[in-house]
């Protein structure tokens, strides 16, 4: 079914099915309500915020399935909401290309990260030491790296698939970095450099960055100006500022099309690419 061609006769032929029990109808109307894209999302969500409880109800239930069951689709109605989360912005963006991964496990493998750095840390600490037992616990006990073999390796972008080789770009071993040093309350930063992502801490009397790609080295900010003059660029403190966490997601969707695009997966290049288009609709809604 076209949305194009959907009538309200139509519109209101699939709502009545709603409340149909037969799980045949139900699983057709999946189907439908799937091919209609984001047209069949919105008449659900408008049957929800609607004056018909038990229609809403109905709806819901549909919405949540399909949600549920498209990892695309759910992404976007992240990005609309703007309400934005680093951790789980990454699992649903890694959902994409991985629909079944166990998100429970990944929580619990970040907490056992933070665990560990936990024994480790003696009270109290500075942001500074406690950045160093990160380090030694994420690069020296658990061999995380940089992927300097196959950067461009879009596996590098995926939450699951960091976990499980322990490799990837410096915006994702920088995410990992920040999910970990969340969960111990370590205030640290993104910071979206030009060329080179890192982390930023500005708890303490002189800033410092953590080159999370280079095995959690300790730059200060004169360092980082002089990379972002070696990328052939004016330095400019606006490029050690920190990033929200739109602009770390939409960086690590701009990385996907870029390395989907190198490895010649033009579908998967296309809908990342479509994914920064919501962001910055998303956007220029809020402005």
């Amino acid at each position: 079914m076209q949305d194009d061609r959907l009538t309200t006769l139509d519109k209101d032929a699939l709502l009545n099915l709603l409340d149909d029990p037969s799980p045949v109808v139900r699983k057709e109307l999946l189907k439908a309500f799937d091919s209609l894209g984001s047209t069949g999302l919105e008449l659900l969500k408008d049957a929800v915020e609607g004056p018909n409880r038990l229609l809403g109800w109905h709806a819901s239930t549909y919405l949540s399935e399909l949600q549920n069951a498209n990892p695309s689709e759910e992404f976007r109605t992240f990005i609309r909401s703007m309400n934005y989360e680093l951790e789980s912005g990454w699992i649903m963006i890694s959902r994409v290309a991985y629909p079944t991964i166990d998100i429970g496990s990944i929580c619990s493998e970040l907490d056992q990260i933070a665990a560990r750095c936990k024994e480790l840390i003696v009270r109290p600490a500075s942001t500074r030491d406690q950045c160093l037992v990160i380090n030694r616990v994420l690069f020296h006990e658990l061999g995380f790296r940089g992927n300097t073999e196959n950067y461009t390796d879009p596996e590098n972008s995926f939450i699951n698939r960091v976990l499980q080789t322990r490799k990837g770009l410096p915006i994702s071993l920088s995410a990992l970095y920040l999910l970990v040093a969340e969960r111990l309350g370590a205030a640290l930063e993104p910071i979206s450099a030009p060329g080179h992502f890192v982390i930023g801490c500005f708890e303490e009397s002189v800033p410092f960055y953590v080159d999370s790609f280079d095995h959690g080295r300790i730059l200060t900010a004169g360092q980082m100006l002089k990379r972002v003059e070696a990328n052939c660029m004016e330095p400019n403190l606006s490029h050690l500022a920190p990033s929200s966490s739109r602009e770390t997601l939409s960086r690590i969707c701009r990385n996907l099309v870029d390395h989907y695009t190198r490895s010649d997966h033009n579908g998967m290049a296309n809908l990342f690419q479509s994914f920064l288009q919501e962001f910055e609709d998303a956007y220029k809604k809020r402005v």
